[in-house]
């Protein structure tokens, strides 16, 4: 009996995963996974730009909380880490928040309209192993990775999620690419203090983190 509900539990944290990625402005249906949206975006053709293949470092401020270290692996996840950075680079995330928080789980953000269903100009291919990339990172505390939706697995664009738990489950699933490194205590007492209305762990906007800065800086 409980080996039924553990499997259901996770069955049902992945699904709001899937709702909590940022594709295309497209919603979290499922309340469990980080999930995106399809709708007008351009996918990123691959070659098209040099990838970063490297270990980045990014430094993500939020308001009221503090800082918090992350370390971006481009050997692992090179179309991840290029866009991404890219998105740094661009200051896309400054002044973003976290709308999607489930404590025991994952918080995410990333999100333009705050709304779990934005994104980029632009969607990525996904780099995990259900769609034939060998990404090594597992989903554990602290692992950052890309949401994206239920629909297609090249849905990522620039909604990410930060596990707050070991999310195993969520292996060859999304693409993982990197992990915090400092400031995982801040992640924890967001998802802490967030206050969800509902069970896909929508925030209301008042009450959304928001990323105050988000840049590259030396290792």
């Amino acid at each position: 009996m409980n080996k039924t509900i553990k499997s259901l539990t996770a069955f049902l944290m992945a699904l709001a995963l899937a709702g909590c990625s940022s594709a295309t402005p497209t919603s979290n249906t499922d309340g469990s996974k980080p999930t995106a949206a399809p709708e007008q975006q351009e996918t990123a053709e691959e070659g098209t730009e040099e990838l970063i293949a490297e270990t980045v470092y990014v430094e993500m401020d939020i308001e009221n909380y503090g800082t918090v270290k992350l370390e971006l692996d481009g050997a692992a996840a090179p179309i991840t880490v290029t866009n991404f950075v890219n998105l740094v680079n661009d200051h896309f995330y400054d002044g973003l928040t976290f709308h999607r928080i489930m404590d025991g789980f994952m918080v995410q953000g990333g999100d333009p309209t705050g709304t779990g269903v934005g994104g980029s100009s632009k969607t990525i291919k996904g780099e995990f192993a259900q769609n034939g990339v060998d990404n090594p990172i597992s989903h554990k505390t602290g692992v950052i990775s890309m949401a994206r939706n239920s629909i297609s697995m090249d849905s990522a664009s620039s909604q990410f999620f930060i596990c707050v738990a070991d999310d195993e489950f969520l292996d060859g699933a999304y693409a993982a690419f990197g992990h915090v490194t400092e400031g995982m205590d801040v992640i924890t007492k967001i998802a802490k203090d967030a206050k969800p209305v509902d069970d896909n762990g929508t925030i209301k906007p008042e009450e959304q983190p928001i990323i105050k800065t988000m840049k590259v800086v030396e290792g």
